[in-house]
């Protein structure tokens, strides 16, 4: 029976450290590396190895996992670990960067190591659970089998087509958070009782941004969800969208501490401060 994979994970914030978490329950050899080194401290306790830097963990690395905040860390981590990496490594790029970053890093690495683009759709319950829907760009052959242990793979073609359909999917949730506060705030301005309103809109079209815009369980931090649909609103006209963003930035300037808060803290003050 061949040995699992040595793999390098390294990004260990909400949703990097649950992910990271399934794989060392599964039996892979767990190298971690976090600019926060103190989140990798439960990991280790586990027994997953921490490593001082990121060219550290990927040095003896088969397969390497990212799960960074954005585009800007990407390139930053890139810079540092594309010199140690060893010829045939598998890389799997999983935060949300949108395709522009996939496409630099895959023109970092040349021919040596083979690049898939595999970012998450679900929040931390469905980390934890190992049930997120993934969504890979590139040739996934060499992966499935490490990536099932963390959800179901969805094939969206070539590498950076993962990354563009995140874009597309989160600008869709975000988009349908705001519309949904908007349309609570309007019924506050009508005078309107707000369980009665949020209830006519949950069993209507919006109900799934409802559910979301009120979710306590999970966590999408609103710093996060403003960088995600900044990078579609780079890649396209999306008036919608540009009001929802500044939205969330807005939020954010007036109550910093929400930039850690998830999106449903966001829509809450979107409801009470427009």
């Amino acid at each position: 029976m061949p040995h699992p994979e040595k793999i390098a994970f390294l990004g260990l914030g909400h949703m990097g450290a649950l992910m990271a978490r399934r794989l060392l329950a599964v039996g892979h050899p767990l190298t971690v590396w976090n600019r926060t080194a103190a989140k990798a401290g439960p990991l280790v306790a586990e027994g997953a190895v921490s490593a001082a830097t990121a060219a550290e963990a990927v040095r003896d690395a088969d397969l390497l996992i990212t799960m960074l905040s954005g585009p800007d860390a990407l390139d930053a981590v890139a810079a540092e670990v594309v010199p140690a990496l060893r010829p045939g490594t598998r890389w799997v790029e999983m935060s949300t960067v949108g395709p522009d970053a996939v496409h630099r890093l895959a023109a970092r690495l040349g021919d040596g190591v083979t690049l898939v683009d595999a970012p998450v759709m679900g929040s931390t319950d469905r980390a934890a659970e190992g049930t997120l829907g993934i969504l890979a760009g590139g040739d996934v052959s060499g992966v499935a089998h490490v990536l099932r242990h963390l959800g179901a793979v969805t094939r969206s073609g070539p590498t950076g087509s993962g990354a563009a359909l995140k874009l597309v999917a989160n600008t869709a949730v975000l988009g349908g958070v705001g519309v949904a506060a908007e349309a609570l705030r309007l019924a506050g301005a009508l005078g309107l009782d707000e369980a009665a309103a949020r209830a006519a809109l949950a069993a209507g079209p919006l109900g799934g941004a409802v559910a979301r815009a009120f979710a306590d369980d999970v966590h999408f931090g609103t710093a996060l969800a403003a960088k995600d649909v900044a990078l579609a609103t780079k890649a396209a006209r999306l008036p919608v969208l540009e009001a929802v963003l500044a939205h969330f930035q807005e939020a954010v300037t007036a109550a910093p501490a929400l930039a850690d808060a998830d999106v449903s803290q966001a829509a809450g003050h979107i409801i009470r401060t427009l």
